[in-house]
């Protein structure tokens, strides 16, 4: 799908291949970035610099160079003129059939609209979410979670092969931590009164997953015989208590005892958040286990290969990754003095293991305090022989929650409003997807729940939906009129759309293309947010103006394809967004 931007950038090439003294000029020129959109509608409806970039390697004076580009030019049915403005802007005012020509489009590709042909390269690994199976997904992992998801519908869009993976963090501490923890309530379930950890996880799900799991086989033990040589459970001794508690319950049970039930409360969060986010819209290609990457011996692989590239060193009985070399504030440890291997060895070996399955770009989205991971994981990759730039993280911000005016809490312990799962059924889906999006990922987010339940023109959501709805109602009403609508007859009666409202809805929706490649390229979903804000505004503005199942037919059925038109992009939006489109509000 060609966007408009593209026409008038393939206009501009075919001007400079007939000037030879220019186009060598041009040679290392992306045509395409020196045309935009004009901000005046005077000033035509694009505009392009390029004779002004070419100056110094042509060594002319811009107002020559573009000259000669215009006179070059030649006609084309999708230009009414074209003017040199200031310096040596070249401006182009499309021609009526170049707008029309694009609501054909729109209507003849559908659901296709705004998407480009299939690319097999980069292959690309977009990871997010990735929360820890420690407990129920928060509001602010449903930020994650959105962003991602429409960052992957926008990658696709515009023809990039996208794989989808979580990355279940299911080794090492906070797993045994979380195993303790339910061990502990299992206990106190059957009598046995222990002093549960500071440092383990309190919420009322751990209860849950106690009471649940299959402990055939585990014989519960007196009091006595959990806390007998423990250290006080005090918050100075918060992380030595529960550890002991972990090395504990391994005694008492055994190895595998301890690993049925760690195993069952992992599955269980595990799959509690796989529903939550299946509910959400949000799908993955492949969960992929931490405990994988041990088991297939990839974290060994990947050690092997720095070793074998003299990216590592022995220091105080531990093996060190040299991170300061590329960049990092201080060298990582990889290997414990024990023998036991780190996080920072696991992300290593993750990483290496996305490169080693074809992927040629990793696209993480991380928490906003994972700030201090990308050096030193760019770093492995470089160490290992690929390029730091295989690696683009994005970080992705806090949201805090309002209603009435006044910020909410949000505290498990507390019990205050904190799970994705209230926030769903508190505002629905659709202004979760859509309010998670609406600014940069980069930006802290205020989610204000009265204007995202309202249904009025201060919910973004709703109006951009009420737009889709409306046509959806003017149809229905053309067929209580049982009056009919000639498509065909509307694509060839166009030309009696020259009302300037019209004239500004058959621009914006030229725009889309444009806007999903921009939002895409930059992975930046608010581009598409505001643009379908822009869109139903203008749509809105068009329906409190003028009647669309007027007696004359010619013009009925233009203004109903234009309208159908402008329903299709309103859905094709939506559906990147990860938002419906109803036919009835």
């Amino acid at each position: 799908m060609r966007a408009m931007k593209h026409i008038v950038a393939e206009l501009v090439q075919t001007a400079l291949s007939r000037l030879p003294e220019l186009s060598e000029a041009a040679a290392d020129l992306a045509i395409e970035g020196t045309v935009e959109r004009t901000r005046d509608a005077s000033h035509g409806d694009f505009a392009s610099n390029v004779a002004m970039r070419l100056a110094k390697p042509a060594r002319r004076s811009p107002r020559d160079i573009a000259a000669a580009i215009v006179e070059a030019l030649g006609d084309s049915p999708d230009v009414d003129k074209v003017e040199i403005a200031g310096p040596g802007f070249i401006n182009f005012y499309l021609s009526p059939a170049a707008f029309h020509a694009e609501l054909e489009a729109i209507l003849t590709a559908g659901e296709r609209y705004g998407r480009q042909a299939s690319k097999e390269h980069p292959r690309i690994l977009l990871e997010f979410v990735s929360a820890n199976p420690t407990g129920p997904l928060h509001v602010g992992h449903g930020r994650g979670a959105s962003y991602g998801a429409t960052v992957g519908n926008l990658l696709e869009a515009v023809g990039y092969p996208v794989h989808r993976e979580y990355y279940v963090n299911d080794a090492g501490r906070q797993m045994d931590i979380l195993g303790a923890s339910v061990w502990l309530r299992w206990l106190e379930a059957n009598g046995v009164d222990v002093d549960f950890p500071q440092g383990g996880y309190r919420g009322a799900y751990i209860r849950e997953i106690a009471a649940a799991i299959d402990t055939s086989g585990i014989e519960p033990v007196t009091a006595d015989a959990v806390s007998d040589g423990l250290p006080d459970n005090t918050d100075e001794n918060a992380d030595a208590y529960v550890d002991a508690l972990v090395a504990r319950c391994k005694e008492l049970h055994g190895e595998d005892g301890f690993d049925k039930m760690r195993q069952q409360a992992l599955e269980s969060i595990r799959d509690e958040i796989r529903d939550d986010l299946e509910d959400f819209g949000v799908h993955f290609d492949e969960w992929f286990s931490e405990q994988s990457l041990t088991k297939a011996k990839r974290v060994d692989d990947a050690l092997a290969v720095l070793e074998e590239r003299g990216m590592l060193y022995k220091k105080d009985g531990a093996t060190w990754f040299p991170a300061t070399q590329f960049g990092d504030e201080k060298d990582r440890v990889v290997v414990r003095e024990n023998g036991v291997k780190t996080y920072f060895a696991s992300d290593i070996a993750y990483h290496f293991d996305k490169r080693e399955r074809g992927y040629d770009h990793l696209i993480d989205i991380l928490g906003a305090d994972h700030h201090g991971y990308v050096t030193r994981v760019r770093a492995g990759l470089e160490a290992m022989g690929y390029e730091a730039d295989d690696l683009e993280v994005k970080l992705v911000q806090f949201v805090t929650l309002y209603r009435g005016g006044e910020r909410m809490q949000m505290s498990t312990r507390s019990g205050q409003f904190d799970t994705l799962r209230q926030l769903r059924n508190e505002v629905g889906n659709d202004a979760a997807r859509f309010y998670y999006v609406m600014r940069s990922n980069d930006q802290h987010l205020d989610f204000d729940l009265d204007i995202a339940t309202s249904q009025s023109n201060d919910n973004p959501v709703y109006y951009i939906q009420y737009a889709h709805a409306r046509v959806a109602s003017v149809l229905r009403q053309l067929e209580e009129k049982s009056l009919g609508f000639d498509a065909a007859n509307g694509r060839e009666q166009l030309g009696l759309l020259d009302e300037p409202l019209e004239k500004a809805l058959m621009t914006t929706l030229s725009r889309y293309p444009e806007v999903v490649e921009l939002a895409a390229n930059n992975r930046a979903p608010q581009h598409l947010v505001h643009y379908l804000r822009d869109l139903a505004n203008d749509f809105h503005t068009y329906y409190n103006a003028h009647a669309f199942i007027v007696d004359e037919a010619a013009l009925r059925d233009a203004r109903l394809y234009l309208i159908c038109a402008t329903r299709n992009v309103i859905a094709n939006g939506l559906g990147i967004l990860g938002v419906s489109a109803p036919e009835k509000m």
